[in-house]
């Protein structure tokens, strides 16, 4: 019995030892195939691993900044919004913020977290999981997205975990936060956490505050589910677990936990998408002028320059306060504008267009639909002629623009066009003279729904504000004087003088005429019969010669004496551009916008040189301006003052935002084209020049009165809202001084012993009669 039983326990010890070593071998096996499996991943078996090249220098996507004179970002051109920021400028909570959700042991560890590991396999990830920050990372930058099987995943795993020791060796722990940091996409167009920052909160990572930071953090774990746009809950709820996370860890006491958790996420939404944002037709300009540089201006390797992923900073001449007072004044004015011009049209049954016929408005239409977008992509795909002009006839779902925000409603493509040519369209630029900085750019309305840019792509008729040209031309050959007085009469050039096929005589409308007046008065008050003998005196030639030096294209500007009156098609770019002339003494500055480029280190590519020409002198110039400054003390800019002697409150404040009431010196001129069409001003003052244009998409578009249709009406205002707000801004120093006076003067610029009588202050457009 005895026997047995030592026998029996023999056996059982004999079963325990064997038991014993077939775990560790079992053990060693698995350690084994585990050394085994990272070698041979190491060894690109299970797939290509990053070189030490890709280490060094991982592959990244970075935005091209379009910065402001004033330091700000205004725009960006990118297929991922990155733009990378050092760690400097990460706050210390947002970095704890992310180490206390993420990775506690961060500083700890080489890149695999042994102890996280071992509780992920021990509990099967029912107690959190085992990626460190730099897996994390090493997964954003080489592994991409979870496999999509078991056995995937497993050499996915070991490949982030490879990649992460390497990543350790290679960066030290700021630079490992930096690049993670910068490189997690947060939705929305906001890659890395400078775009996050200024997109959801609209300011700088630096600025952010611990429950913002928080909020940011909390969307590491999964930023299409924890999208504040569209789950605002369930992200603040996420956010509240990463401020437990940083009591629990001691970088926020309970009581500050307990004060943030209750605060609302207080969300600044911003958008930066390409049609979003300030300065959008600006940066469609800048874009198109690195397009073009980067053709000219190769890498030292010989490739190109990609502007959507090189990370090249565009320094540009418009500045941030200045470009948002001019978006803001443009909204303002036509938004009010349009609601008058949306009441005329109530009883007409051509609306938009006035004094055409049905066929003429269906071929303006026809030639809208054969110009669309909507055509050109169905044409790509094949179809036919009789096809696209169907699709243009059937109602489809579809975002149109209102000024009190998009629209989502039902209409035909058709239907569409006509609806929003209804719109009366703006353009504005704003420059300093004597540098040739262009300050303030709108081309249009609404980028998004109207995108041709009517800055410097778009000519219209000019009406009056091309007569100062005629004037300085006659200053400078002539050496007149703005107290120099003409007969204002009816006169007529005779039919083969300055290439006339026929007798010309320019009407003053409304039956003004009489009696000598002063070329001061004259002009301030757009007498078209005075204009005319100047143009007599001096000949067409001259003056295209001015305004060709001048910067304005001449080519299609025809040498007969009705462009005296404004017939021609100028840009508001060309027109601030010569007018800077008379503002800067007489000497042309080419506008500049794109002051330097440089590339992601911060070496400087192009450095722009302003082009100058003498163009008149100094004291023809001063006069000139002079001349304009008539136009705003009695003429038809008066209004810009505080003596304007309208008696319709509604029409003087709300349409024309009266009163502005400066007082300082302003030089300008307003100008109104044929049927109303066309509204101008430009206005000076010594240190700014600013356009303004306003009219329909085609020139049947337009009010049917005077009253409104006019450049007072229609143009100025958005000028004096715009220059209220600069005066406001004390730092943007506008000049509120005069201008400045040649120390070598000869010509008499005081007209004060003449008493023209009261003007009237409600301009008459041109009469374009050949």
């Amino acid at each position: 019995m005895a026997t047995k039983k030592a026998a029996s326990k023999k056996k059982k010890q004999n079963d325990v030892g064997r038991h014993i070593k077939t775990f560790w071998k079992i053990f060693a096996g698995f350690i084994f195939v585990f050394i085994a499996f990272f070698l041979l991943a190491s060894w690109g078996v299970f797939g290509s691993l990053p070189d030490e090249t890709s280490l060094e220098n991982p592959e990244k996507n970075l935005a091209t900044e379009i910065i402001s004179s004033d330091g700000k970002t205004i725009g960006k051109f990118y297929k991922e919004n990155r733009t990378p920021v050092p760690y400097d400028s990460l706050p210390d909570h947002l970095v704890n913020a992310l180490i206390a959700t993420e990775d506690v042991r961060f500083h700890e560890h080489s890149g695999i977290d042994g102890r996280g590991t071992v509780r992920a396999v021990a509990f099967l990830g029912s107690r959190g999981g085992a990626s460190t920050i730099t897996q994390q990372l090493a997964k954003l930058f080489f592994t991409g997205e979870r496999a999509s099987n078991k056995v995937e995943r497993v050499l996915q795993k070991i490949k982030e975990w490879i990649i992460a020791t390497r990543l350790e060796r290679r960066y030290t722990k700021e630079e490992i936060i930096t690049m993670y940091f910068n490189e997690y996409d947060f939705l929305n167009q906001a890659v890395g956490i400078e775009s996050a920052a200024h997109i959801y909160f609209n300011k700088p990572p630096s600025q952010l505050s611990t429950a913002e930071s928080a909020m940011l953090v909390g969307m590491f774990k999964n930023s299409s589910l924890f999208n504040p746009n569209r789950r605002p809950e369930l992200v603040r709820d996420r956010r509240n677990v990463v401020l437990a996370q940083m009591e629990k860890y001691n970088y926020i006491s309970e009581t500050v936990m307990d004060s943030l958790q209750a605060q609302p996420l207080n969300l600044n939404f911003t958008p930066q998408g390409h049609d979003e944002g300030s300065a959008t037709y600006f940066r469609e300009y800048a874009r198109q002028f690195m397009e073009d540089w980067i053709k000219e201006n190769p890498k030292t390797d010989g490739s190109k320059y990609n502007i959507y992923e090189d990370g090249l900073k565009v320094y540009v001449t418009i500045d941030s306060k200045m470009q948002e007072y001019a978006e803001k004044a443009v909204k303002t004015h036509m938004a009010r504008l349009q609601k008058v011009f949306d009441e005329q049209n109530e009883k007409n049954k051509t609306a938009p267009f006035r004094d055409i016929t049905e066929a003429e408005t269906q071929n303006i239409l026809n030639n809208a639909m054969r110009r669309s977008d909507r055509w050109r992509e169905m044409e790509k795909q094949g179809k036919n002629e009789e096809e696209i002009i169907k699709s243009f006839k059937k109602k489809v779902p579809m975002r149109v623009f209102s000024w009190k925000g998009d629209i989502d409603t039902i209409m035909t493509p058709l239907d569409s066009i006509r609806y929003h040519k209804s719109f009366l369209q703006a353009a504005m630029m704003s420059m300093t003279p004597q540098t040739g900085e262009v300050k303030a750019w709108v081309g249009g309305i609404d980028y998004k729904h109207y995108k041709y840019d009517m800055v410097k792509k778009g000519k219209r008729q000019i009406g009056s504000t091309f007569k100062p040209f005629v004037y300085a031309t006659a200053m400078d050959q002539m050496h007149m004087s703005p107290c120099d007085t003409l007969p204002n009469t009816s006169y007529t050039i005779p039919a083969g003088k300055h290439n006339l096929l026929k007798p010309w005589t320019p009407k003053n409308a409304g039956g003004g005429y009489g009696g000598m007046v002063t070329l001061k008065y004259a002009l301030a008050n757009s007498i078209n019969t005075i204009t005319a003998r100047l143009i007599d005196r001096v000949g067409p030639e001259p003056v295209i010669d001015l305004v060709e030096k001048m910067g304005v294209d001449t080519k299609n500007m025809p040498a007969v004496p009705s462009i005296a009156l404004g017939t021609p098609d100028v840009s508001v770019y060309e027109m601030v551009g010569a007018y800077s002339t008379f503002a800067n003494e007489g000497v042309y500055i080419e506008p500049i916008l794109i002051q330097r480029i440089e590339d992601k280190n911060g070496t400087v590519l192009y450095q722009n040189v302003p082009k100058t020409k003498d163009v008149i002198s100094n004291e023809a110039a001063y006069v000139t301006v002079s001349l304009m400054e008539g136009v705003t003390q009695s003429g038809t800019g008066a209004r810009l003052r505080g003596t304007w002697a309208k008696d319709n409150a509604y029409y003087k404040s709300v349409i024309t935002g009266y009163p502005y009431d400066f007082k300082n010196p302003i030089a300008g001129k307003t100008g109104t084209t044929q049927n109303n069409s066309d509204g101008w001003f430009m206005g000076m003052v010594p240190n700014l020049v600013t356009g303004v244009w306003v009219g329909g998409d085609d020139r049947a578009i337009h009010f049917s009165s005077t009253r409104y249709g006019q450049g007072a009406t229609m143009a100025l205002p958005i000028w004096g809202t715009y220059m209220k707000s600069c005066y406001e801004d004390e730092d943007l120093d506008v000049s509120t001084g005069s201008f400045k006076r040649p120390a070598n003067l000869s010509i008499e610029t005081d007209c004060s012993k003449w008493k023209e009588g009261d003007p009237d202050v409600e301009e008459i457009p041109d009469e374009f009669d050949f």
